[in-house]
């Protein structure tokens, strides 16, 4: 049986983690893929939201984001359905307001996409105020 990703990941929301998180770290995606084992080429599109990962590809990558699958993976169609922000402890700040702003149903995706930066814009200003 084949796993439907296109159906079910949000491969632009995988491919802006990819590249925050590279840039972050300074790597080009060969350094990225040479660490993941998907190829430069797979992620280059992922990063432009053009890609499909496969299964095995979406696992490498979210262990390299060190990030839950499911902050990658699609909401229901059931508006009312109350989502799970579903993070690890030691995930970085602004990653984890990052989940709960997306998954606040009040907000449009477009609104917490602008709020989820600009609190990583502030957060990297003041985290560290004695320094």
């Amino acid at each position: 049986m084949a796993f439907k990703n296109e159906s079910l990941i949000n491969t632009i929301e995988l491919g802006r983690a990819i590249k925050r998180r590279r840039e972050e770290l300074g790597l080009s995606l060969r350094d990225v893929a040479d660490v993941t084992q998907v190829s430069a080429s797979t992620l280059s599109r992922i990063e432009n939201g053009t890609g499909k990962p496969d299964a095995d590809n979406i696992a490498r990558l979210t262990s390299w984001l060190d990030m839950p699958v499911d902050r990658v993976m699609k909401k229901s169609g059931n508006d009312e359905a109350i989502e799970p922000v579903i993070y690890y402890p030691h995930e970085a700040t602004p990653e984890i307001v990052e989940a709960h702003l997306r998954a606040d149903k009040n907000l449009t995706p477009e609104t917490a996409k602008a709020l989820s930066e600009l609190f990583r814009v502030a957060y990297s200003q003041f985290k560290n105020p004695g320094k």
